[in-house]
């Protein structure tokens, strides 16, 4: 199917080629891709051929059994599965302009569940006219081409965009559910925790996150000696944050808990606070950022406000002292 550099053509390629283009190349059989598309298997392989006569190179690769990218699809899948999206994106948001008022955002599972899940009955009991859309996600999600308003994030102070608001920082503290420590084991002191199941990420001493691990808080509390030697009764890992939490309001061990996350559950007296006065200090920030172009919407913008007032009730609960430089965005 080679052409030569004269008899390239120029015209623009159909949109519905490129959507049957896209769904050949993310599952890699025309089958699945015609399910997907609601048309017959044959008429998906009519548009990749007429797209490929068009381009004027093989896209797929086409064995018996299986399909795969050429280096000319892998490249136009590249420009066009962002293309696609930003088109449907902008759709959309016209539809969306022409009906009911809502606001769509992106955030972490376990920042979702924990902390903005339980409060946002608040916000649509004085707004019921505005829909909320939650896309929880640990990807980062860029927001010049998603179809979303905002993101709510966590990372590192130092990397919080210049444009972002921030939201509260981070301290963490032992946890544990009431029921646990009504088993007649004293827990006075940091080496008391040797006798209990200690609850953790199982990815965290792997990753960006490892001050968020016991062992950190356990090198900041024993001297050297102690800290090498420490061990609990036993472990128990999980993936995400809020299962963590969960496994540690059921009774079944301690967790070091990011306070932001469990001032509510704390407060109401679902988990304790096991040794205050020994919390530790994180480097890591919340923070919300809008969409460009987002904030001039009404709805959009009550909804900021509804989360700074949120964030602000955060930080009076956890006592959140100010990032340097924040103070004047903090409101």
């Amino acid at each position: 199917m080679q052409h030569s550099q004269t008899h390239l053509r120029t015209r623009p390629i159909s949109a519905g080629q490129l959507r049957a283009f896209l769904a050949v190349a993310r599952h890699l059989n025309f089958r699945v891709a015609a399910e997907e598309l609601a048309l017959t298997q044959s008429a998906v392989s009519r548009q990749i051929q007429g797209l490929e006569e068009e381009v004027g190179v093989p896209l797929f690769l086409r064995h018996t059994r299986a399909v795969e990218l050429t280096g000319a699809g892998a490249q136009l899948l590249a420009a066009t599965a962002p293309a696609l999206e930003r088109l449907d994106g902008a759709v959309r948001q016209i539809r969306q302009s022409a009906g009911r008022r809502s606001v769509s955002l992106t955030t972490f599972a376990s920042f979702a569940s924990m902390w903005l899940i339980p409060r946002l009955e608040a916000f649509q009991r004085d707004h019921p006219d505005i829909d909320i859309r939650i896309d929880a996600t640990d990807a980062v999600v860029d927001l010049d081409i998603a179809d979303v308003d905002m993101s709510l994030r966590y990372g590192h102070f130092a990397n919080m965009p210049p444009d972002g608001r921030r939201l509260f920082g981070e301290q963490l503290t032992p946890v544990a559910s009431p029921w646990l420590l009504k088993s007649g084991v004293r827990l006075q002191k940091p080496e008391d925790l040797g006798q209990f199941t200690l609850i953790e990420a199982g990815d965290a001493h792997y990753t960006h996150l490892q001050w968020l691990t016991w062992q950190r808080w356990i090198d900041l509390q024993l001297p050297a000696p102690q800290a090498r030697k420490f061990q609990p009764q036993r472990w128990l890992y999980f993936n995400y944050a809020y299962q963590m939490v969960q496994a540690a309001l059921a009774g079944q061990g301690l967790v070091l808990a990011r306070l932001p996350l469990v001032a509510e559950s704390m407060a109401n007296g679902d988990l304790v606070e096991v040794l205050p006065g020994r919390r530790m200090d994180s480097p890591m920030t919340y923070w919300l950022k809008l969409a460009p172009r987002r904030d001039s919407r009404p709805e959009v913008q009550a909804f900021c406000d509804w989360l700074m007032e949120q964030a602000a009730l955060t930080r009076a609960a956890v006592g959140d002292a100010p990032d340097p430089d924040t103070v004047d965005d903090i409101d």
